[in-house]
């Protein structure tokens, strides 16, 4: 069988002397496991489509259960990522989130939507890295079932939250003087996060990164983010521990 299609490279790992297994977010068929032979040789045509972060045209054929890589154009490389060690590590950050949340075989072009489009306004260096990781955290949760309710306090009805706050188990805003049900751990917001908040999740999805804050909402923002991703996903990414540590 063979499938031709454009992917996003997720994750490459080496494979015996020469070759490369890749994780390939695709168009058409979701998340796949893909065997480019020879990658790492000097001479090889696959050189540019199996990097880490490639986005690529791909012809794969499949043999006895497993993809091969024939032929391979890379779209885009995202270059300005490689020059900007913080921007290159939210972006590996990016592509662990979306190999979690994504399925093996199944078709979901708003996860491929959102990573490259989340990897294009980093690689541009316009926006505050920590920002981007932020929106890309919340939209990705809302594209993974774990949107959160970000209209009125569930305790009190009240549409602007008194000292709003955002429940990482719940996954709902509240009044500060309020605890959500279920328990758990709650994460505050000023006016500025929470305006932010309310446009990652129901902004189109060109306008997804179209928002500014000042230094205390983006603290709150970037916060609660991380938190909420890894409370809903109950697991910790290793590239997001590199991250804390640069």
């Amino acid at each position: 069988m063979d499938l031709r299609t454009r992917g996003l490279v997720l994750r490459a790992v080496d494979y015996k002397e020469a070759d490369k297994i890749l994780t390939v977010l695709t168009e058409d068929a979701g998340r796949l496991t893909v065997s480019a032979r020879g990658a790492r040789s000097k001479r090889s045509k696959f050189t540019a489509t199996s990097q880490l972060l490639a986005f690529s045209e791909l012809d794969l054929q499949e043999r006895y259960g497993r993809w091969y890589l024939k032929e391979g154009r890379a779209v885009e490389l995202f270059s300005g990522l490689r020059q900007d060690i913080v921007a290159l590590s939210v972006g590996a950050y990016f592509a662990e989130l979306l190999e979690a949340v994504s399925d093996m075989d199944y078709d979901d072009p708003g996860l491929l939507h959102l990573g490259l489009t989340g990897l294009h306004v980093l690689s541009g260096g316009t926006r505050d890295p920590m920002l981007v990781k932020a929106a890309f955290e919340l939209r990705l949760m809302c594209l993974s079932g774990y949107t959160p309710e970000v209209g009125a306090c569930p305790k009190c009805g009240a549409g602007d939250p008194q000292s709003p706050m955002l429940s990482l188990r719940a996954g709902h805003i509240h009044c500060g003087k309020h605890h959500p049900d279920g328990g758990g751990a709650s994460l505050s917001l000023d006016q500025g996060s929470l305006s932010a908040l309310r446009h990652i999740v129901s902004a189109p999805e060109n306008r997804v990164f179209a928002f500014a804050l000042g230094t205390e909402g983006m603290a709150h923002l970037t916060s609660l983010a991380e938190g909420y991703v890894l409370a809903q996903l109950e697991r910790r990414f290793r590239t997001l521990d590199f991250l804390k540590q640069l």
